[in-house]
C-alpha cells in the first residue's frame, strides 16, 4: 500500500509554524502518513521546526512550490530570482526529508498566451536553459524537481504529459521528473491512466483529488484505473491529496475555488483518507477484499455517507 498524504492548503494559506504542528496531528488522526508542505514565501515557516513537529506526529513530508507573482522561468527579468527560490525549496526539502519538490515550474501560474510553433520552441528552449542549473543543484542533494503540467486555464506552456516529456526530455533524470495531478489529468488528458503510463519512470509525485477538486471518492474518476497505471509504472511514492480552502482570498482566487468543496475542510481530508485507505486495502487483499466495485470506485458501503461517519465540524481556526 502506498502512503497517503495531504497538502496543508486544504486548511490554510499561507502555512505558518503555529499551524504546522496542529495540522500534522490532525492529518495523522485522519489516517494520513505525511504532509505536503507548500513553500509560498522564503521565510513563511521554519524547516527545522517543521522537521521536529513532523517527527513528533510520526509524519513524513513532501515539498511543493508555488509559482505566484514574480516567479517565472521564461521571463528573463524574473528568472534569476525564481531559480534562487527553487534552490531554497530544495534546501527546505533536504531539511524535512522530502525527496521531491513538486510544482508547475515554468511561468507564473495563470499566465496564458497564444504561441505559434516557433515561439513555443523558443519558450521551451528558455525553460530548459533555466531549469538545467537548478536540476543540477537538486540532483547533487538527492532531490528531484517534479515539474507539473497544469490545465489550459492556468498555463499555456505544459498542459499534458506528452508536452512535458517533449519539453523536459534532455533534463529528465536524477534532478528532474514529473508531478501529475488527477485534477489536471481529468481536464487535459483523453485517458488519465494512459498519461500515467506515458510518464513511466519519470513520475515522481502523484497528487489526487476528486474531479471537482473536492474529496477523493464518490466522483467520476476511475480510481482503479489510476492505481492500475501507477502499478504498471512501478510508482511507489505517496498519493497526496491536494485541494484548497475557500476561506483564504488569495488561494481561493488562484485556484478558482468559489464554493465549499465539502461540508468542512476536515471532512474533505477525512473522506479522502478513508476512501484511499479502503481502496488500497481492497486491491491488496485486505479486509474489504472481494467486495464488488463499480466504475473504478469502492462499493457504495465504502463511501463516507454510506459508512455513517459524521462530518467533522470546522474548527474556529479553520474559519479564520
Amino acid at each position: 500500500m502506498r502512503e497517503i498524504g495531504v497538502n496543508t492548503w486544504v486548511w490554510v494559506s499561507p502555512l505558518t509554524d503555529a499551524r504546522l504542528g496542529e495540522l500534522a496531528d490532525r492529518a495523522r488522526g485522519f489516517g494520513f502518513d505525511l504532509l505536503e508542505l507548500p513553500v509560498e514565501h522564503l521565510h513563511g515557516w521554519d524547516a527545522g521546526a517543521a522537521a521536529e513537529a513532523l517527527a513528533a506526529s510520526d509524519m513524513g513530508a513532501r515539498i511543493v512550490g508555488a509559482m505566484g507573482p514574480g516567479r517565472d522561468l521564461i521571463d528573463e527579468t524574473a528568472r534569476a530570482d525564481t531559480q534562487d527560490y527553487l534552490r531554497h525549496c530544495v534546501d527546505v526539502a533536504v531539511r524535512v526529508g522530502s525527496p521531491t519538490v513538486a510544482g508547475p515550474f515554468t511561468a507564473r501560474t495563470g499566465r496564458v498566451w497564444r504561441m505559434d510553433a516557433d515561439e513555443r520552441a523558443g519558450v521551451l528552449a528558455s525553460l530548459r536553459e533555466a531549469l538545467r542549473p537548478v536540476a543540477g543543484y537538486a540532483a547533487e542533494r538527492g532531490v528531484a524537481l517534479a515539474v507539473e503540467p497544469l490545465n489550459r486555464y492556468e498555463t499555456s506552456i505544459i498542459n499534458t504529459v506528452d508536452q512535458a516529456l517533449e519539453a523536459l526530455d534532455p533534463l529528465l533524470g536524477d534532478g528532474i521528473g514529473l508531478a501529475l495531478d488527477s485534477y489536471h489529468l481529468n481536464i487535459e488528458e483523453r485517458s488519465p491512466a494512459a498519461a500515467i503510463r506515458a510518464a513511466g519512470p519519470h513520475l515522481r509525485v502523484m497528487q489526487v483529488c476528486g474531479n471537482d477538486r473536492g474529496p477523493v471518492g464518490g466522483d467520476h474518476t476511475d480510481w482503479n484505473a489510476i492505481l492500475d497505471a501507477l502499478d504498471e509504472v512501478s510508482y511507489t511514492g505517496p498519493l497526496t491529496v491536494e485541494s484548497f480552502t475557500s476561506d483564504n482570498d488569495t488561494i481561493a482566487v488562484a485556484a478558482s475555488v468559489w464554493r465549499r468543496l465539502a461540508d468542512s475542510q476536515d471532512e474533505l481530508a477525512r473522506a479522502s483518507a478513508e476512501f484511499l485507505g479502503q481502496l488500497q486495502r481492497r486491491r491488496t487483499g485486505g479486509a474489504a477484499a472481494g467486495t464488488p466495485a463499480a466504475a473504478g470506485t469502492p462499493a457504495a458501503a465504502d463511501t463516507p455517507a454510506a459508512a455513517g461517519a459524521p462530518a467533522a465540524e470546522p474548527s474556529a481556526k479553520e474559519q479564520q
